[in-house]
């Protein structure tokens, strides 16, 4: 019986033996009986099923004390496996009086004699594992489970997805944008908590039975479970190879390549059905059985099968995408894959992945980095759903800068760096392209594609020559990382070019000239400001205003300074570009403005944006900063 399911929540009883669902809501008992009373002998019908009624949805044993209807089955069945048992899938939920009601479903037989259940011990590989590998569980979130083969990269991008087949990551019930989980449903049903990404693009014919999926809020390894080898190059299977496979139910198998060029016909149910699909065959390696005679199972599609070097051990090369089995009624045991080339040609992607992001030394913004410790922003609750996670946190690491990337408007919320004075080395710009940070999805990044033949700049949020301080490997490298689109903003060149005379990107100098900076060291936190009726171009909202905030310490006193700049991109179409502004502001007026929360030392370090509060005087009313002697420092 395979199963589908919410996620788990805690139920509290109440006088009247009222129970909570997992939306909080009260549920009568006498509805739940009489809803087992009047529809109990029906699933009874399914032969599978040995009994159902109401009880505490169970997690490793444990009660969770959510009410469900209860259902127990004489076998939990391999994803691929229902129609084999004539059984039926358990909806995840039922609707009883109005309310929803979740499911549960436990393994159990039931006889007139006393006997105990073993305990199913616990299977790594169909758990939820952060960084995520190959040969562990995976699934469209309508589906049950398959197997992650190998991480990949965009061919043209280099953005990370995820390798498995068609049936496991979209299915006859899927499409294209579907939830990815992992694990997949039926080995973990709490899908909002195992969200990874979603499905990109898909494949079923003679190239293969192929799909891949993006990486959002999950790391990863390419290291397969069990096996210890990261894949680095595509094969070509001949007749005798022998190879070896990690999937997620059969874990470690061996087998021979005993048939190429291979079409079988593959009924995939449903409205899809017979499909035929390219490949090859692979047998049971007589010299490594499978310790229950079976080289593959229900859940082991998705599986990478990688050649066997001549002292036994695997290789990085990969021989094929494992995508079916023997019927269950066919006395041999055989497996299919697809071949590696044409599985990656037709979803345009690579195995070689682009360099990680790391810093020779002081990775990302420094809370530290003055003798008075200060905090990123943080995001107002309604802020929280559009922000990327990279490795499930929220707060994505370059070298000297960090930021939290706005996946709806493809810009950051914010921005934070430190600026060494003392250290800044003079480094060339030359030969450093604009790109797209390879660990984020490029869906959710504002390429090239925004900014050629128009008059919009490629505007670094974080500034260049900030960030290139330090040893003189750590300086080429945060030269490099201040590239990366996330960091980018599109800025008329009116303003953001410095030969044009605008004031904003010469702050930063400002603090330098004008103030006795402790250690010559400042901190900085900088980024657009949204808003819902910003100009769409090229199907991208742009900002026409952007906020910086500056921090540094004088005297041991830490002080504030905000600003915000508003542009006039109404012209933009008609390439007549309008004036600039700058204002001196409140750091709580860039809260207001931007969904942020700033802590209170730095707030209390803003003096001149509190007299500003205080008079209550609109920022139309003010009069914008025209030269560096404007600013007020104190």
């Amino acid at each position: 019986m395979v199963k589908k399911d919410k996620g788990l929540k805690s139920a509290s009883s109440t006088k009247n033996k009222n129970k909570e669902n997992e939306k909080g809501q009260l549920i009568s008992m006498e509805d739940l009986k009489e809803f087992v009373r009047t529809r109990g002998s029906k699933f009874l019908k399914d032969p599978n099923i040995t009994s159902v009624g109401i009880g505490y949805k169970q997690q490793d044993g444990t009660s969770t004390g959510e009410i469900s209807i209860q259902f127990t089955v004489e076998t939990k069945a391999q994803p691929e496996d229902i129609k084999t048992l004539n059984t039926t899938l358990i909806p995840k939920s039922f609707k009883i009086n109005g309310k929803e009601v979740s499911t549960d479903v436990i393994q159990r037989k039931y006889t007139v004699e006393f006997k105990l259940i073993k305990e199913v011990s616990t299977n790594e590989r169909k758990s939820r594992m952060d960084p995520m590998v190959p040969g562990i569980s995976i699934s469209n979130v309508k589906g049950s489970a398959g197997t992650i083969g190998c991480m990949v990269y965009d061919k043209d991008t280099g953005s990370p997805y995820i390798l498995s087949n068609w049936h496991v990551l979209h299915g006859s019930n899927g499409e294209i944008g579907d939830d990815i989980v992992q694990p997949g449903p039926h080995d973990d049903n709490r899908a909002h908590l195992n969200r990874i990404g979603k499905l990109e693009r898909s494949h079923l014919g003679h190239a293969g039975d192929c799909a891949i999926c993006t990486i959002e809020n999950r790391s990863f390894s390419n290291a397969v479970i069990d096996l210890g080898v990261s894949i680095d190059k595509l094969g070509e299977p001949e007749l005798g190879d022998k190879v070896i496979k990690s999937g997620r139910t059969t874990g470690v198998t061996h087998g021979i390549v005993s048939r190429v060029n291979t079409i079988a016909k593959i009924d995939y149910g449903g409205l899809i059905g017979n499909q035929e699909v390219g490949g090859f065959e692979i047998g049971i390696d007589a010299a490594n059985p499978p310790d229950n005679g079976e080289i593959s199972m229900g859940g082991d599609s998705g599986s990478v099968w990688i050649f066997k070097l001549d002292n036994g051990k695997p290789s990085t090369i990969m021989a094929g995408l494992h995508f079916a089995g023997e019927s269950s009624n066919n006395p041999t045991e055989y497996a299919i894959a697809c071949y590696p080339k044409s599985v990656f040609e037709k979803l345009q992607i690579k195995l070689a992945g682009p360099n990680l992001i790391e810093a020779e030394s002081g990775i990302g913004f420094s809370p530290n980095f003055l003798s008075i410790p200060i905090d990123n922003p943080r995001l107002i609750e309604e802020n929280k759903d559009k922000v990327f996670l990279l490795n499930s946190s929220d707060t994505i690491d370059y070298t000297h800068f960090s930021l939290a990337l706005n996946k709806e408007r493809k810009f950051p919320f914010w921005v934070a760096w430190n600026i060494d004075g003392g250290n800044i080395k003079k480094i060339s710009r030359t030969g450093i392209s604009f790109i797209n940070d390879p660990r984020i999805p490029a869906e959710f990044q504002a390429g090239d594609e925004l900014y050629s033949t128009n008059k919009l700049d490629r505007g670094h949020i974080a500034r260049r020559a900030d960030l290139v301080w330090g040893s003189l490997t750590e300086a080429k490298k945060a030269n490099k990382d201040s590239f990366y689109f996330t960091n980018i903003c599109p800025q008329m060149d009116k303003f953001n070019q410095g030969n044009k005379g605008g004031i904003w990107g010469k702050l930063e100098d400002a603090v330098f000239e004008e103030v006795e900076v402790e250690n010559l060291r400042i901190s900085l936190f900088g980024g657009p400001v949204f808003h819902e009726d910003d100009q769409i171009y090229r199907n991208t909202k742009l900002p026409r205003e952007f906020w910086k905030v500056i921090m540094f310490v004088e005297n041991q006193k830490l002080k504030a300074k905000g600003f915000l700049l508003t542009q006039n991109l109404d012209e933009l179409e008609a390439l007549e570009l309008d004036d600039f502004k700058v204002f001196q502001v409140a750091l709580s007026e860039i809260e207001t403005r931007c969904g942020l929360l700033f802590d209170e030392v730095i707030k209390s370090a803003d003096s001149f944006g509190q007299k500003l509060s205080s008079k209550k005087i609109l920022i139309q009313q003010r009069n914008p900063i025209e030269h560096i002697e404007d600013l007020d420092w104190t």
